[in-house]
């Protein structure tokens, strides 16, 4: 099962409160990967996700293009993996990524584009993109059948006004 909803923001503070709500939504084992430009919001969005998933606002989440991966204590553990600056699959055959894409917490992947591969085959995708300077569009796409409910729920609530989950 695929789904798909665009969403659209307008702000930062808009797009920090998507991914709070999808947050609420997230469940352990899940997987989020974050597509887009740098500056597009993928950290922006994380940074929500967070919040959803009861991250204290005492740690500041941010983009670890220099560890790798950052992990964040909240009602489920959160793990940010970013792999801006990963050049081939070589440089993360042994960083147990499975550990983390089938554990205890929620995976947020940004650039998942450089291990794809390595991917699970069911995940939330969820690809930014500039509109205008001000404007960005967010495209969800479930892939497989909890992610594609997931989606199409928020769909639903979208089309009927109702942002809150």
């Amino acid at each position: 099962m695929e789904a798909q909803v665009v969403l659209s923001s307008t702000t930062p503070e808009q797009t920090h409160q998507w991914g709070k709500l999808l947050g609420i939504l997230l469940e352990r084992g899940d997987v989020v990967a974050l597509k887009g430009e740098l500056g597009a919001g993928k950290t922006t969005l994380a940074q929500g996700i967070a919040e959803g998933l009861g991250v204290s606002r005492d740690y500041y989440v941010t983009s670890p293009t220099f560890t790798l991966i950052n992990e964040y204590k909240g009602r489920i553990p959160l793990y940010h993996l970013d792999f801006y600056r990963i050049n081939t699959s070589a440089e993360v055959e042994h960083l147990g990524l499975e550990e983390y894409f089938q554990g205890e917490g929620v995976s947020i992947i940004e650039w998942p584009e450089k291990i794809e591969p390595f991917l699970p085959s069911e995940c939330l995708m969820i690809v930014l993109e500039y509109v205008d300077y001000h404007v960005r569009k967010l495209s969800l796409w479930g892939k497989g059948h909890r992610y594609g409910e997931m989606v199409e729920r928020i769909g639903k609530k979208i089309s009927e006004g109702d942002d809150q989950y």
